[in-house]
């Protein structure tokens, strides 16, 4: 008998079950019931009073039902949801009852039924409940097969009620655990998603506004000696605000990549904006593919915070086929990472590589990332 596990009938479910098979699985509990045929042939062939013979079939019909109803909805969770919370509960208990009245009217042949409803308990119910009607079931089966002579031969069912008590068990516990794994790998994968979202919101909004900014500040100097350049800068913001606003909804969407050759672009409009010299290699081609991406967003942040705090006059952007190299000769020292350096790290971390971050020869700060 195999089940899916404990059922949540007023669980959140609506979508359809992944898996094909999913919605018959109800199927594998219900081939078991082939052993059904020996109380009934027990009920046919053996003689009895009209009305205990009705009785007795009565009760196999309402036990079959139930017993399908449980796995029927374990497996529609929308239908189950239009029932109690306890229905599972009740079916068991109702289950229960129905092997007790069968075992009273057949005697040995329907002491098989606790073996079915030791596996609805272990399988649909709360695994405590689950397991202790599960012992309840075999103590009495073993204690009537001991003390009562008319149960004498049903000694056959305790292995059998043994076995599967211990057998769906494992099941229930190993299946359990795997869910809780799952619930675990879900919200890891959940936090991981927020922190890459978080990290390329910042990624583009950083680099993207310092350079507004820078340009506003030249603008506003402007405005007085050069219009006309004024307005090219005013011109320039509005793009690149309208160019930011569609980066950060592609990076919420998770369909944004840097380009390392439009970052390099970029940074040496950026530096001139800001009144650095730059010297900013044209080919991006000399990296390696792989390492691109990740090159690319190294870079934007690096030339961010040049623009940004460095104070520099000079900056260098050195590319190699295994990594970067951004130096400026700005005021250096050492600078408490903030939330971009640390979203770079992570990210050249996870493709391998190394961040590092030092003064540079004769003053300004050096920013390397290397793949050994």
């Amino acid at each position: 008998m195999t089940g899916t596990g404990a059922v949540d009938p007023r669980g959140p479910v609506d979508a359809p079950a992944a898996e094909p098979w999913a919605r018959w699985a109800w199927l594998m509990p219900a081939v078991w019931l082939v052993f059904m045929v020996f109380p009934v042939l027990d009920l046919v062939h053996t003689p009895r009073p009209p009305l205990e013979r009705l009785v007795g079939a009565a009760v196999l019909v309402v036990f079959v039902a139930v017993y399908l109803h449980g796995f029927l909805l374990s497996d529609r969770p929308a239908a189950a949801r239009r029932l109690p919370a306890w229905w599972p509960v009740a079916g068991l208990g109702a289950l229960v009852g129905l092997s007790a009245a069968g075992v009273a009217l057949q005697g040995t042949t329907a002491m098989g039924l606790s073996i079915y409803t030791s596996a609805y308990a272990l399988l649909l119910v709360p695994l405590r409940l689950a397991l202790g009607t599960a012992v309840l079931l075999t103590g009495a089966t073993a204690a009537l097969t001991a003390v009562v002579p008319r149960f004498d031969g049903g000694l056959f069912f305790v292995p059998i009620l043994l076995a599967t008590v211990v057998t769906l068990t494992a099941v229930r516990v190993l299946e359990e655990h795997r869910e809780a794994s799952q619930g675990v790998a879900e919200e890891l994968a959940l936090v991981a998603e927020r922190e890459r979202v978080a990290r390329d919101v910042h990624d583009v909004l950083g680099h993207s506004l310092t350079v507004v900014v820078a340009k506003a500040e030249l603008a506003e100097r402007l405005v007085d000696l050069d219009p006309a350049r004024a307005r090219t800068e005013l011109a320039e913001i509005r793009s690149l605000s309208r160019e930011a606003l569609s980066e950060v909804r592609a990076t919420v969407a998770g369909l944004r990549i840097a380009r390392l050759g439009d970052e390099l672009a970029a940074a040496r409009a950026a530096l001139a904006a800001a009144g650095i010299e730059a010297e900013v290699p044209e080919d991006p081609s000399v990296v390696d593919p792989r390492r691109r991406i990740v090159v690319a967003w190294a870079l934007r942040e690096a030339i961010t915070n040049v623009v940004r705090h460095s104070g520099a006059r000079r900056c260098t952007v050195t590319l190699a086929e295994d990594g970067l190299v951004v130096t400026d000769d700005g005021r250096g020292g050492p600078h408490p990472p903030g939330n971009g350096l640390r979203g770079i790290a992570e990210r050249v971390r996870a493709a391998g590589g190394t961040l590092g971050i030092d003064e540079a020869p004769g003053g300004g700060t050096r920013v390397e990332v290397v793949w050994a």
